[in-house]
């Protein structure tokens, strides 16, 4: 068996602890599987986390509470594509957000700062790079407007660019109502942007 608390877990900021996996125990070939299929999907389960708190430490604890949870049932999981592991951590991380949040543990909310979690800053001409920084700020604030339902579908649509199966795997959820939800999540966020002399990208 190999102790899962020696791994480190990149791409997250902060990292995942080492010692908050101490005592999970996996195979070698588990492991060596987790870190192929799983892993690679941190930093999209750190930006649902993300969009669906509104809160960075908050995120943090989900992504923390569900990387646990990852381990603890990553035996069961069948599937070998990375796509598969995305999928299937994504609908880990929904489920312990809304877990956390009906214990009192999670507070549904506002803004994602994109800014703070990009892998770098291109060098641009101030009024465009202006102009780009208030049109996703405006949108980020549209979509934390959004029903929870909205929310999530547009975030895992538009920004995990999933398939409406896999929203529909990951949120339990008929496929047509996926595309339901998604279609009238798009309508509000066009009337919302519309309203602020902005299109949106979606």
């Amino acid at each position: 068996m190999t102790r899962v608390g020696a791994l480190i877990f990149p791409g997250i900021n902060p990292p995942l602890a080492e010692s908050s996996f101490e005592g999970a125990d996996l195979e070698p070939n588990e492991l060596e599987r987790f870190e192929a299929v799983v892993l690679p999907h941190l930093d999209a389960a750190y930006t649902l986390a993300r969009y669906l708190t509104g809160d960075t430490q908050e995120a943090e604890d989900v992504v923390q509470e569900a990387a646990l949870r990852a381990v603890k049932y990553f035996d069961g999981f069948r599937g070998a594509a990375v796509n598969d592991g995305r999928a299937w951590l994504l609908a880990i991380v929904r489920n312990t957000a809304h877990s956390l949040r009906q214990r009192g543990g999670v507070v549904t909310a506002a803004t994602f700062d994109e800014e703070q979690h990009s892998d770098s800053v291109a060098d641009e001409d101030p009024a465009v790079d202006l102009d780009r920084k208030e049109s996703r700020a405006l949108l980020r604030e549209a979509i934390a407007q959004l029903p929870a339902e909205f929310r999530e579908v547009i975030v895992l649509r538009e920004i995990q660019d999933l398939s409406y199966q896999e929203i529909s795997d990951i949120t339990s959820t008929p496929v047509g109502t996926v595309m339901s939800r998604l279609s009238r999540a798009r309508k509000r966020l066009r009337r919302a942007l519309g309203r602020a002399g902005k299109e949106p990208g979606l």
